[in-house]
């Protein structure tokens, strides 16, 4: 038999990271375990929460998802994407900020949404999902704002030191925004099974994810037309994450969570990237296998 873990692990030592995953057949419940309990910053990833948290509350009948919520450019946290790089004021619905949120990972829009329903609703979600090692402690403007003081007077430039890199809060799930590998696909096996929302919100979660347009990551190990992949990046100096469902046109469905770390502080990596995809197809073949 394929020592699948060793050749997982063979792959992210070739593309220069460390990781931990975790793979879920949604339906039969058969598993890969590779560091799927060791604590992780989630960065990005935490949106998903953020996500059912906004349409839990929307079924409760606590928030409209068309309520419409305005966007000032002194408001925002700057970013590359979505409102974070527009110039102007912008005034669009929930349900469309949470698109930009996932589908292009917005930081100011998620920010919008963790105004409008609190951290506290997000760490209540996920403790409601049994989410045990999941908590949100920082909105994103927050998360940012502790790498800007713990870089200094260096700014930017000093995030190629090694030594600055290593006393980022951001990067230490201990005091960060934080979950585990297998935590996370357990979300998205609910999600998928329409256990974590009604069947509504449950499909339009599953929209959103699907509509993320960076298929450079977990994307990048299914290439094929009739192979489909929803999930949602993480990304942060030396950082980077995909959670994610692949379906195959059998009906197989495969939650798969990725976490890596890399002591290049480059932000181009494309081996580091790709290795997500890479690890990824090895867990869901090995499941499809058995």
């Amino acid at each position: 038999m394929t020592d699948i873990p060793g050749s997982i692990h063979a792959a992210f030592a070739e593309a220069g990271v460390t990781g931990s995953l975790h793979a879920l057949d949604i339906d039969s419940g058969a598993q890969l375990d590779i560091g799927a309990d060791q604590p992780v910053c989630t960065a990005s990833v935490h949106k998903l929460c953020l996500l059912v948290t906004l349409h839990e509350l929307a079924a409760a009948g606590e928030l409209d998802l068309g309520e419409q919520i305005e966007c000032r450019p002194a408001d925002r946290i700057t970013g590359p994407t979505g409102l974070a790089a527009m110039l102007d004021p912008v005034r669009m619905s929930l349900r469309d900020v949470a698109y930009l949120a996932m589908a292009v990972s917005d930081n100011a829009s998620a920010d919008l949404l963790l105004a409008r329903v609190g951290l506290d609703a997000v760490n209540d979600t996920t403790a409601r999902l049994g989410l045990t090692r999941t908590y949100a402690v920082h909105t994103f403007a927050e998360l940012f704002a502790t790498v800007r003081e713990d870089v200094g007077p260096g700014g930017a430039q000093a995030l190629t030191d090694p030594h600055i890199i290593s006393r980022l809060r951001a990067l230490d799930p201990a005091r960060t925004n934080r979950s585990t590998p297998r935590d996370m696909t357990r979300l998205l096996g609910a999600l998928w099974r329409d256990e974590a929302c009604t069947p509504e919100h449950g499909a339009s979660i599953r929209r959103l994810l699907g509509l993320q347009v960076w298929p450079h990551r977990m994307a990048s190990g299914f290439p094929f037309d009739d192979v489909h992949v929803a999930g949602k990046t993480g990304t942060l100096p030396t950082v980077r994450n995909e959670v994610g469902v692949v379906e195959y046109p059998d009906g197989g469905r495969y939650a798969v969570a990725v976490f890596t770390r890399t002591a290049n502080p480059a932000a181009t990596l494309p081996a580091a990237d790709a290795v997500i995809g890479t690890a990824a197809r090895i867990a869901v073949d090995a499941l499809r296998a058995l």
